[in-house]
């Protein structure tokens, strides 16, 4: 854990929580917003909360899409944590069409509203939007991100919005709610958790060690 994970700052309001679940586990951080140092990183991660279009609005007024693709491109490790996840897709419906990094395919939409959901005693219940709290994880096979995360593990998530990819091969774990979608994925050397790692104990913290030391 020599190299610093580098943390690209652009105003996102849970950057300090993220920096702080790195350092718990003896990481060393840099916050930076800086093109320069994120095109010179060892490891990057993209932390995200709020509104889609705001957060890319906030990474192209830096010139960090440009500096994260020649990363992404030499190989480095990088991980998107919530809407940090959201934004490695193409694009997202959330208050009209915004463009994403492009790094994985597929795009983000929103819960359905009003959506039921009918159980074994016929119970309706109705899907909440934001879905907010601890909801389990189904990993897909195995995989070093996931290294000592079981089925049905509990992790903390807090958004309104979910990923539907193109790339099955991409998908590293499912949550139900309501339906199943998509909570972790990997593509190669680019990583995407939808839930808060540093909010979700030793679950997220497990994983986050598990980014640093896998690379």
């Amino acid at each position: 854990m020599n190299d610093p994970i580098i943390i690209i700052d652009y105003g996102a309001s849970n950057i300090r929580s993220v920096q702080k679940a790195f350092e718990h586990i003896g990481a060393k951080t840099q916050l930076t917003a800086d093109p320069d140092v994120v095109r010179r990183a060892d490891k990057l991660v993209l932390p995200g909360v709020g509104a889609f279009g705001s957060g890319m609005d906030g990474l192209r007024r830096y010139n960090l899409p440009s500096a994260i693709h020649e990363a992404v491109q030499r190989g480095v490790p990088f991980l998107g944590v919530c809407v940090g996840m959201q934004f490695l897709f193409d694009e997202s419906d959330e208050m009209g069409i915004h463009q994403g990094l492009g790094l994985i395919s597929g795009r983000v939409t929103r819960f359905p509203a009003n959506f039921t959901i009918h159980n074994s005693q016929s119970t309706i219940h109705h899907l909440k939007v934001p879905h907010m709290g601890w909801n389990q994880l189904e990993p897909v096979g195995k995989h070093p991100l996931l290294q000592g995360i079981q089925s049905g593990d509990y992790a903390y998530f807090v958004h309104s919005y979910y990923c539907e990819l193109q790339e099955a091969t991409a998908v590293l774990a499912w949550t139900d709610y309501g339906f199943p979608f998509v909570s972790v994925v990997a593509k190669d050397n680019v990583f995407g958790l939808q839930f808060h790692p540093e909010k979700s104990q030793s679950v997220g913290l497990r994983i986050l060690r598990n980014f640093v030391e896998m690379m």
